[in-house]
């Protein structure tokens, strides 16, 4: 019979001498190994420092740079240019309107009216020199006939202002004044203006040709010249202007009265109207003859209808708004 005998475990102290004599023999027969060299770190010079900070700011503005907000917004300067471009504009849209129109015909024809006066007023003044010069040749200074020649141009260039007024106004009016006596008053006056200035240097007749000086009779001439320019000029400015279409629309323009005169005739008024709607009535007819007989083109002007039918500026246009409604 065999009895068996239970095997003993391992103690504590067993195993760790067992650990010991493994790390012992693992230690004594592991081949050498080259300690590894440790890896050189560049030194973060002011360099290095700069480079990394560019670069960074770099991709930090390429991630802004993507966004297009920026450029949306309005600088001073394109704001003070649309502030222009809008301003321009309605300046634009305003110069187009009729009545912009017709008031600025008005401050045109004023300013070149008052430069041709003033042109005309200083040309005069001019001649009076020269006048009262040719007059008191070998007269005593300072008495009654030296004093009464400074008042014989501005007499003669009171007469020629009055002529050349009324051209120019009636000009506007749609009527030219021309007459006989006007014109011989007017270049009458002009051409005695002119030899009171330039007589004594006119050569053979006051002055030897040997002291004959051409600047001294062109100076002197100066004057009744300008005003002959600004006589000639003036009415025909204003005829131009009062020529003007600025597609206003023309009406009749009521005649203010007092309550009482009208009270005392009542159908003067009317008559009035009627008298005037059938004269224009009348000269759209003959307008429409002239135009289907070719002596007017389809659309006339009212200059070319004042100057076919021989009616006022007024009336004229009155004819060829009642054309153009008709053909519209």
């Amino acid at each position: 019979m065999n009895t068996s005998m239970p095997f003993p475990g391992p103690n504590d102290d067993d195993v760790e001498r067992a650990v010991a004599e493994l790390e012992k023999y693992v230690a004594a027969h592991a081949p050498a190994a080259a300690d590894p060299a440790p890896l050189a770190v560049a030194p973060a010079t002011k360099r290095v420092r700069d480079l990394r900070a560019e670069v960074d700011e770099a991709r930090v503005l390429l991630e802004l740079q993507a966004d297009a907000a920026p450029l949306l917004v309005d600088t001073d300067r394109v704001r003070r240019s649309r502030k222009r471009v809008a301003e321009a504009a309605r300046l634009y849209a305003l110069a187009q309107d009729p009545a912009a129109r017709a008031w600025q015909a008005s401050r045109v024809r004023l300013v070149l009216t008052a430069a041709a006066l003033t042109a005309l007023v200083g040309a005069l003044a001019w001649s009076t020199t020269g006048v009262h010069h040719t007059l008191t040749r070998g007269m005593v200074e300072r008495t009654a006939a030296w004093w009464g020649a400074w008042a014989v141009e501005p007499v003669i260039s009171t007469v020629l202002l009055v002529v050349v007024g009324a051209r120019a106004f009636l000009a506007t009016r749609g009527r030219v004044l021309r007459h006989q006596h006007l014109a011989v008053v007017e270049y009458g006056a002009l051409a005695v203006t002119l030899t009171l200035n330039v007589w004594p240097y006119l050569p053979w007749v006051s002055v030897p040709w040997t002291r004959f000086d051409p600047m001294q009779l062109l100076a002197h001439a100066v004057g009744p010249l300008v005003a002959v320019g600004a006589v000639a000029v003036l009415p025909i400015i204003w005829t131009a202007f009062a020529d003007l279409d600025h597609g206003l629309p023309v009406g009749p323009t009521p005649t203010p009265a007092s309550p009482e005169y009208r009270q005392n005739t009542p159908g003067t008024a009317p008559a009035q109207r009627r008298t005037t709607g059938d004269r224009v009535a009348l000269l759209v007819d003959r307008a429409r003859w002239m135009i289907a007989a070719g002596q007017l083109t389809a659309d006339p002007s009212a200059t070319r209808l004042r100057e076919a039918l021989g009616c006022g500026t007024d009336t004229a246009r009155e004819v060829r708004d009642a054309l153009r409604k008709d053909g519209a």
